[in-house]
C-alpha cells in the first residue's frame, strides 16, 4: 500500500481516473478544492471551488462538472473559473450535494444530503448532456456511492445513514427499477463511496470502519481490506491497466488521528483485479 502525495485532504472524496488524460481527479469537500495528479504523485494541480464540492467528473472541452452545495457547476480547467449550471433544492437550506458519477451513456448522476444527516429529505438526480435534469429518487438522507455493473444492467447506489447499498435494474434510457437491498452494514460504521471492478464485484469504503469491503454480485462479502485510517471515503481503479485501487480518506471530524498521521491521504493498492473505465460527461 502506497501513498500518492505527502499532502493530506481534510475530506478527500470522489476519485475518478481519466482514461484520456491518464491522471487522477478527486475533491477535498471541506477544503473546497478539485485536485489532480499523475499516479506517480507528480503534476499536482489544485482548483479552488466556491464552497464545498461533493464530486467532480471530467467533461468535454477541458471542463469538469461539479456537484456544489446548491447544484451543478462547470469548472474550466484552464482558467479555473466555475460557472453555475443548475441550482436545485432552493427550499432546503440544510442540504448540500454530494457524490456523483457518470453512467455508461455519459449522464451525470448526483445526490443531495442533509447536513446534519438526520432527515431523509435528500434525493438522487440525473443530469443529461442535453441540459435536462430529472429527480430519480426521494427520501434520501445521505446520498453517496454510485456504480454500474460491467454489462450496464445493474445500478448500485448508497444511502450512508440508512447503512444500505441498493441495487436497481438499469435501463439504457436512464430509468431505474426494482430497488432492492444489495448490502447492509452494521451500526458502527457506514458505507461511503464505491466502485465496481471488471469481474462485477462492488468495492465499498466504510466511513468509521477503517476498511474497504468487496462484495460479490450476489451481495456476499468476498474480501475485507483493512486500511490504516478510520475514515476511508471512496475508491476507484486507476492506471493504464486499471489495476491500481485508489482510496481517498478523511481527517475531518476526528478528535484522534492515526498514529502514522496518514488520515486524509490518498492510498494506492494492488488488489489483484482490474476495474472498469470511467465515462466522461457527454455534454
Amino acid at each position: 500500500m502506497d501513498i500518492l502525495l505527502p499532502s493530506r485532504d481534510s475530506l478527500g472524496e470522489g476519485p475518478v481516473w481519466s482514461v484520456e488524460g491518464q491522471c487522477l481527479y478527486w475533491v477535498d469537500i471541506v477544503g473546497a478544492q478539485v485536485r489532480r495528479a499523475d499516479l506517480d504523485g507528480q503534476g499536482l494541480q489544485v482548483w479552488p471551488t466556491p464552497g464545498k464540492v461533493g464530486s467532480a467528473v471530467p467533461a468535454r472541452n477541458g471542463t469538469m462538472i461539479l456537484a456544489l452545495r446548491d447544484g451543478l457547476g462547470r469548472l474550466d480547467l484552464k482558467s479555473g473559473q466555475v460557472d453555475m449550471v443548475l441550482t436545485l433544492e432552493k427550499d432546503k437550506p440544510g442540504q448540500r450535494f454530494n457524490d456523483g458519477k457518470c453512467d455508461p451513456q455519459g449522464r451525470f448522476w448526483f445526490g443531495s444530503m442533509h447536513d446534519l444527516e438526520s432527515d431523509p429529505v435528500g434525493g438522487l438526480y440525473r443530469y443529461d448532456p442535453t441540459g435536462s435534469c430529472r429527480q430519480m429518487l426521494t427520501g434520501i438522507t445521505t446520498s453517496n456511492g454510485l456504480g454500474w455493473s460491467p454489462d450496464g444492467g445493474t445500478f448500485y447506489y448508497t444511502d450512508s445513514i440508512a447503512r444500505q447499498i441498493y441495487g436497481f435494474d438499469f435501463h439504457d434510457d436512464g430509468s431505474i427499477s426494482d430497488r432492492r437491498v444489495f448490502a447492509q452494514d452494521p451500526g458502527h460504521y457506514v458505507p461511503d463511496g464505491l466502485t465496481v471492478d471488471a469481474e462485477g464485484f462492488v468495492w465499498s469504503a466504510k466511513w468509521d470502519g477503517g476498511r474497504i469491503v468487496r462484495y460479490a454480485p450476489d451481495g456476499r462479502v468476498d474480501r475485507v481490506v483493512t486500511m490504516p485510517v478510520r475514515r476511508p471515503t471512496s475508491c476507484t481503479f486507476a492506471g493504464s491497466d486499471l489495476r491500481t485501487l485508489v482510496v481517498t480518506s478523511a481527517a475531518w471530524g476526528l478528535s484522534t488521528l492515526s498514529p502514522e498521521g496518514v488520515d486524509g491521504a490518498v492510498f494506492l493498492l494492488d488488489v489483484g483485479v482490474a476495474g472498469l473505465p470511467s465515462t466522461d460527461f457527454a455534454g
